[in-house]
């Protein structure tokens, strides 16, 4: 991912943190066009000049919201691969670490999914669009070797599969709420319930 310029390297972390989540938040529920410096200054209790202190521009804090994002996500992702699971297991897996991501980066993935493909046209969230072609290989893939291997149906149009469970997945961000009744695991175990088995009864 490319580097977010700072305007202090003796920031303290903690607080670049909180402002990191209010910035993430107010983005999340307002837009991040509509979004201004100076709102974003005061929901964290600071004066706008002061935010300059910690980010050069409302430019920086998105980038870092958004890379931080995708880093953790690939993380959990490339720890997924990198155990060779068979298809289904794979599958499985890639859907738990996704609704961990939602829990722990839910005004990300909101933003993420509101406004990724304007953002990817601009050199400096490049990295949004190189993250989404990742993203639908490493599912396709996941789906062509169960296919293969005959864990999942030999009907299945891949690309549409693929986008089912990409938007049914991730628009979890709209609803879920962090400390929720549901823990993510809880919730992927029921989709992926509803996925591979369906949701008619038995018989």
């Amino acid at each position: 991912m490319p580097s977010t310029q700072r305007s202090s390297q003796s920031a303290s972390p903690a607080r670049r943190r909180e402002i990191l989540e209010t910035a993430a938040r107010v983005f999340a529920e307002q837009g991040y066009n509509a979004t201004t410096v100076r709102k974003i200054a005061d929901e964290a209790g600071l004066l706008a000049g002061s935010l300059y202190y910690h980010f050069d521009s409302k430019e920086s804090m998105l980038e870092e919201i958004l890379s931080g994002f995708l880093d953790e996500l690939w993380a959990g992702y490339d720890e997924v691969l990198a155990a060779r699971l068979d298809p289904k297991d794979t599958l499985a897996a890639l859907v738990t670490e996704s609704f961990r991501e939602i829990d722990r980066h839910r005004d990300a993935v909101a933003i993420y999914q509101k406004e990724a493909r304007q953002l990817a046209v601009q050199p400096r969230f490049a990295f949004l669009a190189d993250s989404q072609q990742r993203f639908e290989q490493v599912w396709l893939e996941t789906l062509e070797r169960g296919v293969s291997a005959h864990a999942f149906r030999a009907d299945l149009d891949l690309r549409l599969a693929y986008r089912f469970l990409r938007d049914t997945v991730w628009v979890a961000a709209s609803w879920y709420r962090p400390g929720g009744g549901h823990s993510p695991e809880q919730i992927a175990r029921q989709y992926l319930s509803m996925v591979l088995d369906g949701i008619a009864a038995p018989g």
